[in-house]
């Protein structure tokens, strides 16, 4: 009853709304007319970086007011913004790139708009996990969407402890510093046959998607120096516990791990290792030859 009466209370305020709109994560062209028209239109755009979005309001000839709003100033700029919204102006609340509050402020302006009963709208938009994702190979749902994880190993491998049963597809962010040592602590807790894939530089010119295990991708790390922020999205544990047999046919549990990004060779291979079988007994049920 609460969220039905707070979304009545809308009727008849005269405060402004926010709005939240994203912004491209490197293709200008994936802002949306809806998108535009809103910068244009609202009093006020609450921006993560001034400068950064400045570029974005000249190239669409937006001339629309700025205020900074990020995670170092949030608390005092909060009260701020719900006194202009308050008076019934709208203000558009945006980040450097992407959703505003996926790994991006924005989230706690959001609750106090709602708990002054001011009324919220997001735009729909890019996002760069579900981008990534979808052209990854991996299975795409369920997904877990985790973000950055923490610089210190031994906070990413008690993080990392708590996915490394998980089903899901798990997607993170990192640095191209960083991201070698990330997939290499993640080799530790995943194991190095765990299928994973890094993208960068998305929807840019340079977009590029790097496959295979984690040992293969930090291989290839080591030896190669990348740019952009990255994407990194490791598919999910296809392991069974130990003691409790896989009820699915052998040709089921081989494309469980062709889903999930293996190739069907190894597939196959890893199948006939769990179920403690040859490898010509797990190749035959799958391709069904008699």
């Amino acid at each position: 009853m609460k969220e039905v009466e707070v979304q009545m209370s809308f009727k008849g305020v005269e405060s402004g709304i926010l709005y939240l709109v994203p912004t491209p994560i490197g293709n200008l062209e994936d802002m949306t007319f809806r998108s535009v028209r809103t910068l244009q239109e609202v009093a006020l755009i609450a921006s993560e970086d001034t400068r950064n979005t400045q570029k974005l309001l000249n190239h669409f000839e937006i001339t629309t007011p700025q205020r900074s709003f990020h995670e170092h100033n949030y608390k005092e700029r909060i009260p701020q913004l719900i006194e202009i919204l308050q008076r019934g102006e709208s203000i558009a609340q945006v980040s450097d790139a992407g959703m505003p509050s996926i790994s991006d402020p924005g989230h706690e302006l959001v609750v106090a708009c709602l708990a002054a009963g001011i009324k919220v709208v997001a735009l729909p938009g890019p996002t760069a996990g579900l981008t990534a994702l979808i052209a990854s190979g991996l299975m795409p749902q369920p997904h877990y969407f985790h973000g950055f994880l923490p610089r210190k190993k031994k906070e990413q491998l008690t993080v990392l402890e708590t996915f490394k049963e998980q089903e899901a597809t798990i997607i993170f962010y990192e640095s191209p510093h960083r991201i070698q040592k990330t997939v290499q602590v993640m080799m530790e807790v995943f194991g190095e046959s765990r299928q994973a894939v890094v993208c960068r530089e998305l929807t840019k010119l340079h977009e590029e998607y790097l496959r295979g295990t984690l040992e293969e991708l930090n291989r290839y790390l080591k030896e190669h120096t990348i740019k952009g922020e990255c994407c990194l999205m490791v598919s999910g544990s296809t392991e069974v516990a130990e003691g409790i047999v896989d009820p699915r046919s052998l040709k089921e549990q081989v494309e469980a791990l062709i889903a999930s990004g293996s190739k069907p060779n190894d597939s196959i291979k890893e199948v006939a290792k769990r179920n403690q079988l040859k490898k010509q007994v797990v190749y035959n049920e799958y391709h069904e030859i008699e």
